[in-house]
């Protein structure tokens, strides 16, 4: 199992928990942070017995957006992950879910801060949950910045488009219950209760079959990209072949035989 100084990896059943782990610099984005990230999401995918994501942050934060100074180079922290970056220039996208989307669902448990990077990061995720007290919001135009972690085309497609803009223009925070009310979060949970109520979402995605999630996934963020007509089209190509696993069959003969369905991606 992977993660570095920065990022935190354990299993939860059959989900795999991803901590941001910069407390004392509320998780801002730092090289290892974002190596530890990208090589989770790839973990998450490359392993058949992982049916779901949660992203978190420790210390009561989330993400307070990217430490600039760390991946300037000032100072010595994540030195040692320089040479992933140097290689593969688009990893600190990847790992931001601008530039990919794991298979598997991500469900984001939100405490503290979710700002700028952070809300940004928010975007790629599937499921959003958020303590009461949580903080959300795109900073960059108070400081003379872009959100370029993809805000501008992701956020008006996610939440209605004069809201999306209010964010973007006025760079204001947003409280839980304001970021609920637009959309951008799905759950309010009391403080502290944010990560609990992720798993207990992840369990139930866990429940279901693996193929057949993995498919709506997809076909959800395909349609997304399409006319209504072409989307109807790539959901029958997506999903026709799922009737014929075996997943679907063990589906069938469960709710026949009235009992818990046992799926094994086949």
């Amino acid at each position: 199992m992977g993660g570095t100084e920065h990022l935190t990896v354990r299993r939860e059943g059959a989900t795999l928990v991803l901590t941001l782990n910069r407390p004392k610099a509320r998780n801002a984005l730092s090289i290892a942070m974002l190596v530890g990230l990208y090589d989770g999401w790839l973990e998450a995918d490359a392993d058949d017995s992982v049916r779901s994501i949660v992203l978190t942050g420790a210390g009561g934060s989330f993400c307070a957006g990217m430490d600039l100074k760390a991946l300037a180079g000032q100072g010595m922290q994540g030195e040692q992950h320089r040479d992933r970056l140097k290689a593969d220039p688009d990893l600190h996208w990847k790992a931001m879910l601008r530039h990919h989307r794991p298979r598997k669902p991500v469900i984001a448990a939100v405490e503290g801060h979710c700002v700028a990077g952070g809300t940004e990061m928010l975007q790629g995720t599937d499921i959003r949950v958020a303590g009461e007290s949580a903080t959300f919001g795109l900073f960059e135009v108070r400081r003379g910045l872009f959100p370029i972690g993809g805000s501008t085309v992701r956020l008006p497609r996610q939440i209605p488009r004069t809201h999306a803009l209010e964010m973007l223009l006025t760079g204001r925070p947003y409280s839980a219950q304001e970021a609920a009310a637009v959309g951008l979060i799905g759950h309010v949970v009391p403080d502290g209760a944010a990560l609990d109520r992720a798993l207990e979402i992840a369990e139930r995605v866990n429940a279901c079959a693996p193929l057949a999630v993995e498919a709506v996934k997809a076909s959800v963020y395909e349609a997304a990209e399409l006319t209504e007509a072409d989307g109807l089209t790539a959901e029958l190509a997506r999903g026709w072949p799922v009737f014929d696993t075996d997943d679907a069959k063990e589906g069938a003969r469960a709710f026949a035989e009235k009992r818990p369905p046992v799926y094994r991606r086949a």
